[in-house]
């Protein structure tokens, strides 16, 4: 018995060459976005009228006027058509981490016998998919299929091969979201609306507030002659079995390495793609484990990061198959190496008039000539540094919630990403800053000089604040100089999960802010003190002492340390934090009373949206978990027992001719190690059958509660050390069972073949 398809594909994979990919005669930034109805084409498409309004909408928060949609439409469908079209699709992104599409033609009949291209502002605006064929959470019953998805102008539409896409949200015929954009495009409106307001204390001409969001997608390559050869690969996009290759990520060679023929070409070819679907693509380069890749944009703004990070996501997979690849997102597909996030790098800018715009988490320019203006930009600075870490403090819980998932737990908690454990990495200088503002006295922090106004005892900021500390690589809420890096993230996740609950906390945050600032100046305006000098004293002194108290509020998401060490483990419970590990009981959080207060109170979801999600969440974990054990059961009985035993078979045969040869004791001796080998794969694959049996049991009992809450605890708690169990016994007869037999492509063909 020899494994010929293992080594056929071994061999297949060697020879292949990198696929070669012509260079476009333009430059990037002349095809950039050529397949993007972008304000350009809007421009030259649609009336002047139309395309002032539809500007008005996308820019100012307009309502977007029906009557302009069969315009809009029109001049879509001309573009479109020009640029080869022959459907239209609305594109949504329902709760399958994925994306979803119904393409329809544009034909209609002609009323002659025949047929004619239309499209409609009606078909633009608003189609009706079957909303109880997608995850609902039971909001929709199998016999109530209505839903409708609807035309989000914010976000461009884009063709893809011979097909118009139209970014939409997916809604519930009674109105619930059961996508990630609906939540999303209010999560942004609380939350720029609330900084807007905050704004309005530092400058008095801010017209809005953008969130912005950079993704880091990271992932693994794997030749596709070795992916097919693997059906836990093929079925659950990660390795339940497979002993760690000798050489793995060990040297730290392959970081930022030379990257390699084969890999170089797909990498050309995917930028080639995304610049045409207006994807900024900034960053490629090799990541810490072998065949690990990363892929980084420009900022954007944060619902079009969102649609381009879901698209590119589905690009990339589409793109590989072009170069003998298939792409692997999940989190953790091989064992014993780093895994792959999605760093998600969020901030806030103020748009003010005359075009300027100001990162809200930047530390503002020093002015010597103008110590008030120097004062109101530390201010500003910290305002929104503090009440950031305010909104991660108060729902760290629910932050972890919204990046947890079944595939995302196997990376979290591992050296190579963040714990499992929400806290925040400030840096040296901005901590000592933190504690001088907690720790002075409001005599110290103040100066009054009559009408001159009022100095701040806050130290200076240094421009480049980014440039004055360390990296802590352990934070998952890290601030990086001007903006947060949200390090938690999984890279399969879509980034709406984590964003939806960011900039929702982060508008609660706001909002109490204001409150309670307003109040204080109120209070403060009383006092003939403030009544003279600038006007701002009775602000300031009112937004200091809110922001002092804040200081000491959150100070326990601040962490600096060591987060994979044990005592942080013990630290974080008792300064409150979150330090749950299970997937199930984590999901709990959107439940939390502050959860439901705090969505319902940003108009971003309500508690009957939450329950329908936690109850996706909860059944996308058992059926996940689901496969993965009928996976792993197939191939223990299918593959490693039946290698493992035909191997066994060809040991006994050994001893027994050793016996014909040599005398009796001379023959003990020299199938010394055979027998113990013989021994060993009886035992192992005896072990194997019990749990595989144990496996099946412990699904079956898990099967029978009713209850999805409890059912994927169970899951969590019963099948998944079953699985541990047995990953450990067929890992040690890979490393038994002679080369020539193992039936799976190992480690070191798929992490290094290339």
């Amino acid at each position: 018995m020899s494994n010929l398809l293992r080594f056929q594909v071994v061999e297949e994979a060697f020879k292949k060459k990198a696929t070669e990919v012509p260079t476009p005669s333009e430059r990037p930034s002349d095809y950039f976005g050529k397949y993007v109805f972008n304000r350009e084409k809007m421009y030259k498409y649609l009336p002047a009228e139309v395309y002032n309004k539809l500007i008005d909408v996308i820019d100012n928060g307009a309502r977007l006027d029906r009557s302009i949609a069969d315009a809009v439409a029109d001049g879509m469908k001309q573009w479109a058509q020009e640029m080869g079209a022959t459907h239209y699709t609305h594109w949504f992104q329902p709760l399958t981490e994925g994306t979803a599409e119904k393409h329809d033609a544009f034909v209609e009949h002609d009323g002659k016998g025949g047929m004619m291209e239309t499209f409609s502002g009606k078909l633009l605006v608003q189609q009706e998919p079957d909303a109880s064929s997608f995850p609902n959470g039971g909001i929709r019953n199998t016999f109530e299929a209505r839903g409708y998805s609807a035309w989000d102008p914010t976000s461009p539409v884009f063709i893809i091969d011979d097909t118009l896409c139209i970014p939409t949200i997916f809604i519930a015929y009674t109105g619930e979201a059961l996508d990630y954009k609906a939540p999303l495009l209010r999560s942004l409106h609380a939350v720029t609306k609330a900084a807007k307001d905050v704004c309005q204390y530092f400058y008095d001409d801010v017209r809005k507030v953008q969130v912005n969001l950079g993704w880091e997608q990271e992932y693994f390559l794997v030749d596709e002659g070795l992916y097919s050869a693997r059906p836990d690969l093929l079925m659950t996009g990660r390795t339940l079995m497979g002993h760690e290759s000798a050489k793995n990520q060990q040297m730290d060679d392959h970081y930022f390495g030379t990257i390699p023929d084969r890999v170089q070409a797909f990498m050309k070819d995917l930028e080639i793609h995304a610049l045409e679907l207006a994807i900024p693509c900034k960053t490629r380069h090799n990541e810490v484990a072998p065949n690990q890749f990363e892929l980084a944009p420009i900022f954007e703004e944060c619902n079009l990061a969102v649609d381009h990070n879901m698209l590119l996501m589905s690009l990339m997979k589409r793109v590989a198959r072009n170069h003998g690849f298939r792409v692997l997102l999940h989190e953790k597909p091989f064992d014993g190496i780093n895994g792959s996030g999605k760093h998600n790098n969020w901030s806030l800018t103020a748009e003010r008039k005359g075009e300027e715009h100001t990162l809200l988490h930047a530390p503002g320019k020093a002015d010597t000539s103008n110590p008030e203006h120097t004062a109101n930009e530390t201010l500003r600075f910290v305002t929104f540094i503090v009440e950031t870490l305010m909104a991660v403090y108060r729902h760290n819980g629910l932050l972890k919630a919204s990046i947890m998932s079944a595939t995302n737990a196997h990376r979290l908690g591992g050296n190579e990403a963040p714990p499992a454990i929400i806290s925040s990495f400030l840096g040296k200088q901005l901590t000592e800053l933190l504690d001088h503002i907690e720790r002075s006295d409001k005599d110290d922090l103040f100066t009054l000089k009559g009408k001159q106004g009022m100095e701040i005892d806050i130290p200076q900021i240094p421009d480049l604040i980014i440039d004055n500390t360390d990296r802590n690589r352990t934070s998952p809420f890290a601030f990086t100089g001007n903006r947060f890096e949200f390090r938690a993230p999984g890279s399969s996740a879509n980034c709406a999960s984590a964003m939806i609950a960011l900039n929702s906390a982060m508008a609660e945050a706001l909002q109490d802010f204001k409150q309670r600032v307003d109040q204080k100046i109120a209070e403060y305006s009383k006092y003939a003190e403030f009544a003279d000098g600038s006007g701002h004293t009775a602000k300031f002194h009112a937004i200091l002492d809110v922001l002092r108290d804040d200081i000491k509020t959150c100070k326990p998401i601040r962490f600096d340390g060591n987060g994979y060490s044990e005592e942080w483990v013990a630290e974080a419970a008792r300064r409150g934090l979150d330090v749950e590990k299970s997937c199930p009981k984590i999901f709990e959080h959107y439940l939390d009373d502050s959860s439901i207060r705090m969505f319902e109170a940003t108009k971003v979801m309500n508690r009957k949206e939450l329950e329908a999600r936690n109850e996706v969440k909860w059944e996308t974990y058992v059926k996940t978990v689901q496969i993965e054990a009928r996976v792993m059961g197939d191939l223990s009985m299918n593959h490693v027992i039946p290698v493992s035993t035909h191997y066994q078979s060809q040991l006994i045969k050994n001893v027994q001719g050793m016996k014909e040869v040599f005398p009796a004791e001379e023959a003990q001796r020299l199938s010394r190690r055979n027998l113990k080998l013989i021994q060993e794969i009886a035992e192992r694959t005896e072990r194997i059958e019990q749990l595989v049996e144990d496996l099946t049991e412990a699904r079956r009992v898990a099967n029978r509660i009713v209850d999805i809450h409890q059912r994927a605890i169970a899951y969590h708690d019963t099948v998944c050390p079953k699985m541990d169990a047995i990953r450990h016994e067929t890992d040690c007869l890979e490393m038994i069972v002679e080369d020539g037999l193992w039936s799976l492509p190992k480690y070191r063909e798929l992490l290094f073949i290339r």
